[in-house]
């Protein structure tokens, strides 16, 4: 058995075309192919995350129960540094958005759907008095 790799967190999503959920996480968020892309399925890597997407042919699939195989409230939170022009940009590449921006005291937030509806929440943090600023 190969020792497990503790460099990152790893995170499954059940996804319905794993090529599209690749092209999307490569394209628009910033992560990387981590090997290569199967049909039943691929691994992503952005820092320390790495997200396991599993189309319906996987094993990480089949051992879903059939009525936990919907995409959940669960989400990864990618922090950005400006997220009114992340949602430009995506905005721009076509993609729809799955809530308004909601602000509170850590922070503004919105929510994107990938093509299979798991979610990612795209996350910038306050600025705290008296931090310094580049």
């Amino acid at each position: 058995m190969t020792a497990p790799d503790h460099r990152y967190a790893g995170v499954r999503y059940l996804v319905d075309d794993v090529q599209a959920s690749v092209d999307f996480y490569t394209t628009h968020l910033g992560f990387t192919l981590n090997g290569s892309a199967a049909p039943a399925f691929a691994d992503v890597v952005r820092g320390p995350l790495r997200l396991l997407l599993s189309g319906p042919a996987s094993s990480g699939a089949r051992a879903t129960p059939a009525d936990a195989g919907q995409a959940g409230r669960n989400r990864i939170h990618l922090t950005v540094e400006d997220l009114d022009a992340e949602i430009a940009r995506l905005r721009e590449a076509g993609l729809a958005f799955r809530s308004e921006v909601v602000a509170g005291p850590g922070g503004r937030q919105i929510l994107l759907a990938d093509p299979a509806g798991n979610l990612v929440e795209l996350f910038q943090p306050a600025r705290r008095p008296g931090a310094h600023t580049p």
